[in-house]
C-alpha cells in the first residue's frame, strides 16, 4: 500500500475519534475536533498531491479517497445537528447528504458505462466551502467560553453557523443538479438498455 493512501485511510480512522471528541461537548474536546479535522483536511490534500506528483494513483484510492472526505464532513455535520447552541435543523443535512448519495450513484453509474465523472469547478468550490464552514463552526465552538460578552458576539456564535449551513446547503444542491443535468444522458442510456 502506498504512502498516498495510507493518508486516505488514516483519515477513515480520524472519523470516530473526531466525532467522539465532539460529543465530549467541553472545551477539550472541541479543541481536539477542531485540530482533528485540520490535520484531515491537510491529509486530504497532500494525499491527492503525492497521487498526482509521485504517480501513486491506485483503484483504492480512488474508492477511499472521495469516501473518506464524504464520511468525515459527514459526521461533522451530523454532529453539529445534535449541538443544541448551533441552532442547525436536521433538514439541512439531509439535504446536503442526499446530494452526495446522489452524485456519488451517478458516478458508479458512470464507471459501470466506462464513463469517468470528474470533479467540476462547483464541486471544488462545494468541497472547499464544506471544510471551511467545517473549521469555522468547529473555532467558533472552541472560542465561545471567551466570547459570552458583549451580547452581539453570543449572537454570532449562536447564528453564524446556521447561516454558514444554509449557503453550504444551496451550493451543495445547485452543484448536485448541475451534475445531474450534465451527465443526464448516462441515466437515459442505461434506461435504455435496462
Amino acid at each position: 500500500m502506498n504512502l498516498a493512501n495510507k493518508l486516505t485511510l488514516s483519515r477513515v480512522f480520524m472519523v470516530p475519534i473526531f466525532v467522539g471528541f465532539l460529543f465530549l461537548n467541553n472545551p477539550f474536546g472541541n479543541y481536539c475536533s477542531l485540530l482533528i479535522f485540520i490535520l484531515a483536511a491537510i491529509t486530504d490534500w497532500y494525499d491527492g498531491k503525492l497521487a498526482r506528483d509521485k504517480n501513486m494513483v491506485s483503484t483504492l484510492g480512488k474508492f477511499a479517497d472521495p469516501l473518506a472526505d464524504k464520511m468525515i464532513v459527514s459526521a461533522a455535520f451530523i454532529c453539529f445537528v445534535g449541538i443544541p447552541v448551533l441552532h442547525i435543523p436536521a433538514w439541512v443535512v439531509i439535504l446536503i447528504i442526499c446530494r452526495e448519495f446522489a452524485v456519488t450513484g451517478l458516478r458508479l453509474v458512470a464507471v459501470s458505462e466506462g464513463i469517468v465523472i470528474h470533479a467540476s469547478e462547483g464541486g471544488k468550490i462545494k468541497t472547499v466551502l464544506q471544510m471551511g464552514t467545517i473549521i469555522t463552526i468547529l473555532l467558533l465552538l472552541c472560542l465561545r467560553g471567551y466570547m459570552e460578552e458583549p451580547y452581539f458576539l453570543r449572537l454570532i456564535i449562536e447564528w453564524l453557523p446556521l447561516s454558514l449551513m444554509l449557503i453550504v446547503a444551496v451550493v451543495t444542491t445547485g452543484t448536485g443538479v448541475e451534475y445531474l443535468i450534465k451527465h443526464k444522458g448516462i441515466l437515459d442510456e442505461k434506461d435504455e438498455k435496462g
